[in-house]
């Protein structure tokens, strides 16, 4: 499988585990017609979907984001969207001890039902640490971040599978003062052009 312009720079993660996940979740233009948010074609992009439902991944991801979150002191996890979201379930059924709560974040509050922005049993007198799959511009976990704060909850470091560092949002968060923690970092030889967390054919 031809990916010539990712370089996998830096990976925090002695198991292999992020190697695998970038395997099963790398798909390549060259085996499909892929597009980006903006309508254009695309030479790769990671499907975080197929690692994330695979159980064996799952569990072991799970056990390795509860044994980080743990270290931190903290006791609760929340996600955004898909990736988040299932990284929260698969760390709330972690081994180990103490156990973790865990938290989904709506895009908007549902017009019924208890009508909630948070779901689940998070305490906002704990810290929570945010949860995405991927991290470029920083924009899903900025708008995730503003969203706890404005329901009272005290957020203090964000975990991602894969970093693209031709993204700034690292930096943005960061200055929101949290931490950040990855699994593998994940550069471009040459400048990415695009929106989305892929590379832009040229």
């Amino acid at each position: 499988m031809k990916v010539g312009k990712i370089d996998k720079s830096t990976h925090l993660h002695h198991s292999g585990l992020s190697e695998e996940i970038y395997d099963m979740a790398l798909v390549s233009g060259e085996e499909e017609g892929l597009i980006d948010p903006d309508g254009g074609e695309v030479d790769w992009l990671l499907d975080m979907r197929i690692p994330l439902l695979d159980g064996s991944i799952a569990s072991r991801l799970g056990n390795l984001i509860a044994d980080r979150v743990r270290a931190t002191g903290c006791r609760q996890v929340a996600g955004y969207g898909f990736g988040g979201n299932a990284m929260v379930c698969a760390t709330v059924h972690a081994d180990g001890y103490p156990h973790l709560l865990g938290g989904f974040i709506r895009l908007q509050r549902k017009p019924h039902g208890r009508r909630r922005l948070i779901e689940g049993p998070l305490d906002r007198h704990l810290p929570v640490v945010l949860l995405d799959d991927l991290l470029n511009s920083g924009a899903t976990a900025l708008r995730a971040l503003h969203q706890l704060r404005s329901e009272g909850f005290q957020v203090v470091g964000f975990f991602t599978i894969f970093e693209f560092t031709w993204g700034n949002g690292r930096a943005k968060l960061e200055k929101e003062g949290l931490w950040v923690d990855t699994l593998m970092e994940l550069a471009l030889n040459q400048k990415n052009t695009g929106s989305s967390d892929s590379a832009v054919r040229v």
